[in-house]
């Protein structure tokens, strides 16, 4: 096979991973220039393949982190070397192409190792240090990929990432709890308002896990606000899966309102119609000139 063949068949891997996933991330960009797109969903297979090790399957927490380790060694042949791994593969031509860092596609590595080791987080300023691993790497991996440096970019990504981390674990604070004993709800904050982890078992959530819900969901809904100028200042025919980001976090923090903050008896989630009539509404937006 030759080494066009070979990269092709990557990237035609990667486009694979992308599409099987029923989220947001591989769904957006679907405006974007097509190399960028096809760079972003190369992206993303890595994001869900370092993901799918850190959680995915039977592996014990030392297997994970063992295969965390060595997907780690296969990702830095990326800067100078062949992966072995055919995600990797297409990851490099990205790398190549867009002059990329390691840092980030590290970070996130690192995130699932430390989930193998925490599954408590003490404070809120504990939790946005996870973030800076998890979900705040992955938006520099596409400022990367559009080609921006600007350290008012990166502000305005990572409160946008932030944002959408923790409100992501609001929607899943009993499947975390129940699938993988993890609870993101930091201690401190439970101990404010007399929330204990049992109480996080029972069918719905009392008036005192509403409460604490209600303000983990304002901290996500103020990052959210502080990131979403960043749609003004990419290009112009990305703006709109930007703005479809910063959209889907509010729409998951308006749901939980909805529902009286209660997020132990049922997942709000926008479901592929939700998300067709988000992408309707800001596109209708662009059409009309909104900023």
């Amino acid at each position: 096979m030759t080494a066009a063949a070979s990269d092709a068949g990557a990237r035609a891997h990667a486009e694979e991973i992308a599409r099987g996933h029923d989220e947001n991330f591989p769904v957006a960009f679907m405006l974007a220039p097509r190399d960028v797109r096809a760079d972003i969903r190369a992206i993303y297979a890595y994001c869900r393949v370092t993901d799918d090790i850190g959680d995915a399957g039977d592996a014990t927490r030392d297997g994970r982190v063992a295969m965390l380790d060595a997907w780690e060694d296969d990702l830095l042949r990326c800067w100078g070397g062949a992966p072995n791994d055919p995600v990797l593969l297409a990851l490099k031509g990205v790398v190549r192409r867009r002059g990329l860092d390691a840092e980030p596609f590290r970070a996130l590595i690192e995130a699932n190792r430390m989930d193998q080791r925490i599954s408590r987080w003490q404070t809120h300023d504990d939790l946005i240090e996870y973030c800076r691993h998890s979900a705040i790497p992955v938006g520099r991996m596409v400022l990367g990929v559009l080609g921006i440096d600007d350290p008012r970019c990166e502000h305005l990504s990572d409160a946008t990432c932030a944002g959408l981390q923790l409100v992501n674990f609001w929607q899943d604070i009993r499947r975390d709890l129940d699938e993988r004993d993890r609870v993101y709800l930091p201690t401190e904050d439970m101990a404010i308002f007399g929330v204990t982890v049992d109480d996080l078992r029972e069918h719905q959530a009392s008036p005192a896990v509403r409460e604490l819900i209600r303000m983990e969901v304002w901290r996500a809904r103020a990052l959210l606000i502080e990131g979403a100028p960043l749609r003004a200042e990419v290009p112009r025919r990305v703006r709109p899966d930007i703005a479809m980001f910063t959209s889907g976090g509010l729409w998951v923090c308006d749901a939980i309102a909805r529902q009286g903050f209660d997020t132990i008896t049922r997942r709000p989630a926008p479901g592929k119609s939700g998300r067709a009539r988000m992408a309707g509404a800001v596109l209708v937006g662009a059409v009309r000139g909104v900023r």
